[in-house]
């Protein structure tokens, strides 16, 4: 038997193995190379625009630009508020790699006091929109510049940038009536439009800026810069530019509402003063004031505080938000009231005893003068300011004509076109001590209101308007504090309005005028001290409102009462009679007699308007020495409260 040989090796068979692995390899190779083409074709083609786009933001940037705040002048072309130059700090949180690190270092570098600390750190976190810089403060001074500069290889993300700045050139006579700008909050930042208020750090809060804010504010603009890798700006590569806000004209007369706050003296109270004819507010006063400059850069704690602590409200608006009884001011209005309403005419007279009795009543409602005016017809009663006489025709009238006719002249309502934050103030009727006190209306009740006490309660500005109303003869002028935006005028026929008053014989203004004039002009007029010189024709009425109410016996002794506690003096006026240029309504706070002590302010600000700032003559003084209202106040309140 033959002996088959072993075979060492198969020659054949490797080849044909390695030929297997080497097609294997190659395909893998195929495959590969096709997988590796393919990415980067879809890289290099397909998205070529998205990376292309994200390698150039590594380098190129987008920033908005804000637009520059539109100026504020008074009618003379007074500048009221302005733009300054400042530099501010600002944080963008996506390019700070330890926030609290950085923040402490600012504090440090910055000394702030403990009580900034963290208002300051607030500010930080404050919701943002992404890669947008957070306002962290205003108006660095020079050594703190410094201090940033010297660490900014410390400080990613934090950026110090030149911006114009709001500033009030006349902060404390304008606080209230301008408002003022400051840091946009979070609740602002949900409904702003993100395009328009892109690096906006201020917006309008109170007053004329907050009511304005659209046309004063702009559109922003952007540009596209250069940056290093630390992120600072090398050059600019293009840019759209903001357009600034418009410029605001407003009715004011800067001269007149420094003599307000002047004429005031710190006392607190308010004047307002309205042509009656266009219904311009030519001055809006209310004291005390505050510095308003303070509000736009962050006020520090201390100061805040003390503000609010302040018993004498400085941050109060009490021009549009004071809520005061009217007083025997609003005796003219009831006036006329009857006569449309043909309850009496101008001849109708009554017997004044000293105080007037409902029927079936044994109340006495008592005249300011105790042992009464005897026989009074409408024009003495409104020169002596009897109140016996409107007891009688508040009872005649009734509530419900009474708020009907009341509401015409503006009262119990908001009336200016373009004043932010002013109160309705009260203007009471049987339906609305229904709705709040679930009580009927009583009788008494009527005759307060027809002196302009009890639930009635009115504003400086609505008295300012219905004094202008009545100086119109009944028609409706609204008030406004806009003149000209961008030059162009603002028109003065404004929608929703109350309607024009008319009465059956045009002469019957006339004699509510003469009464008027009586109060200054005439032997027995309440406030005829103050009415010794009048170069013009000028009608007003005073009032005193009362702070607390007196029992049927009680008689009314300041010199016994705390200061806060006593009468408010007031006074509303318009002249000259036969050609209305102002109107003015004068409240001054716990002051007392409305005819001794704000009968004069009125005086003193028609005559700067009509014989020096319309005639080009001095102003003539008035004579502020007290009267017989005064002199009867120990027999219980007088006619005007």
């Amino acid at each position: 038997m033959r002996q088959q040989r072993d075979t060492l090796k198969n020659t054949e068979q490797e080849l044909r193995v390695f030929r297997w692995r080497a097609l294997l390899a190659v395909l893998v190779v195929i495959i590969l190379t096709g997988l590796l083409t393919g990415r980067l074709f879809y890289l290099q083609v397909v998205q070529h625009e998205v990376y292309s786009t994200r390698s150039e933001k590594n380098r190129v940037r987008v920033e908005p630009l804000p637009p520059t705040r539109g100026l504020i002048y008074d009618r003379n072309g007074e500048l009221l508020a302005e733009n300054r130059p400042t530099y501010n700090l600002t944080l963008v949180r996506e390019r700070v790699d330890d926030l609290d690190e950085t923040l402490s270092l600012l504090v440090e570098l910055l000394e702030l006091p403990e009580e900034e600390v963290e208002a300051f750190r607030q500010r930080s976190r404050q919701r943002q929109r992404p890669f947008q810089p957070a306002l962290l403060m205003s108006d660095l001074d020079e050594e703190q510049i410094a201090r940033l500069a010297v660490n900014r290889h410390r400080l990613p993300g934090v950026e110090v940038e030149a911006q114009l700045l709001r500033y009030y050139p006349d902060a404390e006579d304008l606080s209230h009536v301008l408002g003022y700008v400051g840091r946009i909050n979070a609740e602002e930042l949900q409904r702003l439009d993100t395009g328009d208020y892109a690096g906006t750090h201020f917006i309008g809060k109170t007053g004329v800026e907050r009511f304005y804010e659209d046309e004063l504010h702009g559109q922003a603009g952007l540009r596209k810069v250069e940056t290093n890798a630390r992120g600072r700006v090398l050059r600019e590569l293009g840019r759209t530019d903001p357009v600034p806000g418009e410029t605001l004209t407003l009715t004011l007369d800067k001269p007149l509402q420094r003599l307000a706050v002047d004429l005031l003296d710190g006392r607190r109270g308010a004047i307002v003063a309205i042509a009656p004819q266009s219904g311009e507010i030519l001055a809006m006063a209310s004291v005390p004031g505050f510095d308003s400059n303070q509000f736009v850069t962050g006020i520090d704690v201390a100061s805040y505080r003390a503000l609010q602590q302040d018993l004498d409200l400085p941050l109060f608006n009490r021009a549009i938000r004071g809520n005061y009884p009217a007083g025997s001011t609003i005796k003219p209005f009831m006036a006329i009231t009857g006569l449309k309403e043909g309850v009496i005419t101008p001849d109708t007279t009554i017997y004044d005893p000293g105080y007037y009795q409902l029927p079936n009543d044994d109340r006495r409602y008592r005249n300011w003068l105790r042992w009464g005016h005897g026989r009074v017809d409408l024009e003495r009663a409104l020169a002596v300011s009897n109140n016996t006489y409107f007891y009688s025709l508040a009872h005649e009238l009734g509530i419900d004509r009474i708020h009907d006719s009341l509401a015409q002249f503006g009262f119990g309502r908001r009336v200016a076109a373009d004043v932010a934050g002013e109160s309705q103030a009260l203007l009471p009727s049987r339906d609305w001590k229904r709705a709040r006190y679930n009580q009927p209306w009583y009788p008494g009740e009527t005759l307060s209101v027809g002196i302009g006490q009890g639930y009635l309660q009115i504003t400086p500005l609505q008295l300012a308007t219905a004094t202008a109303v009545l100086a119109n003869r009944g028609d409706w002028v609204q008030p406004r504090l806009a003149l000209e935006i961008d030059g162009e005028p603002v028109p003065t026929a404004l929608p929703d309005t109350p309607p024009d008053i008319d009465l059956a014989n045009e002469a019957w203004w006339d004699r509510v005028y003469s009464g008027m004039e009586k109060v200054l002009s005439g032997g027995e007029g309440t406030a005829r001290r103050s009415g010794v010189g009048l170069e013009y024709r000028m009608a007003g009425k005073s009032g005193t409102a009362q702070v607390f109410s007196l029992g049927q016996d009680q008689r009314y002794n300041a010199a016994e009462l705390e200061e806060r506690l006593r009468d408010h003096a007031l006074f509303m006026a318009f002249a000259p009679v036969e050609d209305p240029q102002i109107a003015v309504s004068v409240i001054v706070e716990n002051a007392g007699g409305g005819s001794s002590h704000a009968a004069g302010l009125a005086r003193e600000m028609a005559d700067f308007w009509l014989l020096e700032r319309q005639a080009g003559k001095a102003p003539v003084g008035a004579d502020q020495a007290g009267d017989p209202e005064d002199s009867a106040r120990e027999d219980g309140r007088d006619g005007d409260g």
